[in-house]
């Protein structure tokens, strides 16, 4: 579905938005940036490659069945009106996809985690779930049927999931006549709000005049400002929890729960379903005028190191996409396992709790052993050199923050 190269290519101008983005919130003292939810939105952004790029899923298996099956009659690729009736239909089958992901509980957790952001901006563009996958196909299959050729499909779906990158920010208004057809980024603001005034709307990808035909537009009051995030809040930096976060309760609810035919429902019901067993436990959750963001304090030093460990792993991502067709499968399996480690050691860095700097220093030493120890790590590869050398100096600047920890513990007993 999103396996299109325009995205890969993509992912280097992404990154160079979000940082004009940056400068200018700053500039103007409109800054809509933090380090740790930026931290998390891109490291997930991240993560969400991976599964495209190691051909995880059945799509193309799937597709390719449906269209020998059913002796389907391919368009012309080469004509411009396959084009715009594969791009329309795509976003109207993205639409229903949309909707229908957060409206029913099992779609909802592979899709909340681009919703757990509580600031709203490019980067909150690339938090994207990396479980989507196993059933997202299912709601394009009607355009493999009547003939889209594949590589047209790949194409639109790249194109339009690429549109939706700009309307994630909140330094652009009201666009007056646009807003009535397209997706911009104040309507798109409206549909990350968890404001009950605005929850559940606003779902289009390219087109908003979907919402506004089946009833599901709603348009920003300027009385009300959108609070971004999820009503049950996430409350953490770690990146493999925003993506298991509804699958954990929904099981527990489902082992929890003593009706055969509950433990069946919670996993297709409405979102906000609970069995009856189960309801009188469950505390209300209220969204407040003026939220608190979740905002663990950090030390300057373990910010400065938080933006050390993004502009790495940002940086191997890209490399590792430049670099696909040098990589066997083993390799990027690897890579993904040691991208998805190091953006988890870092994010609960980032929570300020248990896992401390202590935590990491052991936890990166583990790591760095394995990658230099281990037969398996292609050497000759300039990831897995990158690889090495970012865990290496991870280890050598966070044994300065503990020493320096230290030396200061050691200067307040001495006075």
């Amino acid at each position: 579905m999103d396996k299109s190269l325009i995205i890969f290519l993509a992912i280097p101008v992404f990154f160079l938005m979000i940082a004009v983005e940056l400068v200018y919130g700053i500039v103007k003292k409109k800054n809509t940036y933090r380090i740790n939810d930026a931290f998390t939105s891109i490291t997930i952004g991240l993560i969400s490659r991976f599964p495209v790029i190691l051909n995880l899923g059945f799509q193309g298996a799937i597709f390719i069945y449906f269209a020998d099956k059913f002796h389907i009659n391919l368009m012309p690729n080469n004509e411009i009106i396959t084009w715009l009736v594969a791009f329309v239909l795509y976003d109207f089958f993205y639409y229903w996809m949309h909707r229908l992901h957060h409206e029913i509980r099992v779609l909802w957790a592979t899709h909340v985690v681009h919703h757990h952001g509580e600031d709203f901006n490019l980067a909150t563009a690339l938090r994207q779930t990396s479980t989507g996958f196993i059933w997202k196909w299912i709601f394009f299959l009607p355009m493999i049927i009547i003939g889209i050729p594949g590589e047209v499909f790949v194409s639109v779906a790249g194109i339009n999931l690429i549109y939706q990158f700009w309307v994630h920010t909140r330094h652009i208004g009201h666009l007056g006549w646009m807003e009535k057809v397209f997706v911009t980024p104040m309507n798109h603001g409206v549909h990350h709000a968890k404001n009950k005034e605005y929850i559940d709307a606003n779902y289009g990808g390219v087109f908003i005049i979907w919402d506004r035909f089946f009833g599901t537009y709603i348009a920003e009051v300027s009385s009300i400002k959108p609070i971004y995030g999820t009503v049950s809040e996430l409350k953490s930096w770690n990146p493999i929890w925003a993506n298991m976060q509804v699958f954990y309760q929904m099981l527990k609810d489902t082992l929890e729960t003593k009706k055969t035919s509950d433990k069946f429902k919670i996993w297709y019901s409405k979102t906000n379903w609970k069995p009856d067993d189960l309801a009188n436990r469950a505390s209300p959750v209220k969204v407040s005028a003026r939220p608190d963001k979740y905002n663990p304090i950090l030390t300057s030093p373990i910010q400065y190191f938080a933006l050390f460990q993004l502009f790495m792993l940002m940086a191997a991502s890209v490399i590792i996409i430049l670099t696909l067709n040098q990589q066997t499968r083993t390799d990027t399996l690897l890579f993904a396992v040691i991208t998805i480690m190091c953006s988890t050691f870092t994010g609960m860095l980032l929570q300020n709790g248990w896992f401390t700097c202590k935590s990491f220093l052991i936890s990166s030493i583990l790591l760095f052993s394995l990658m230099t120890l281990s037969p398996v790590m292609n050497l000759e590869l300039l990831v897995s050199q990158l690889f090495i050398l970012y865990v290496g100096l991870s280890i050598f600047f966070i044994s300065l923050i503990l020493l320096k920890k230290d030396n200061l513990r050691t200067q307040v007993l001495h006075e």
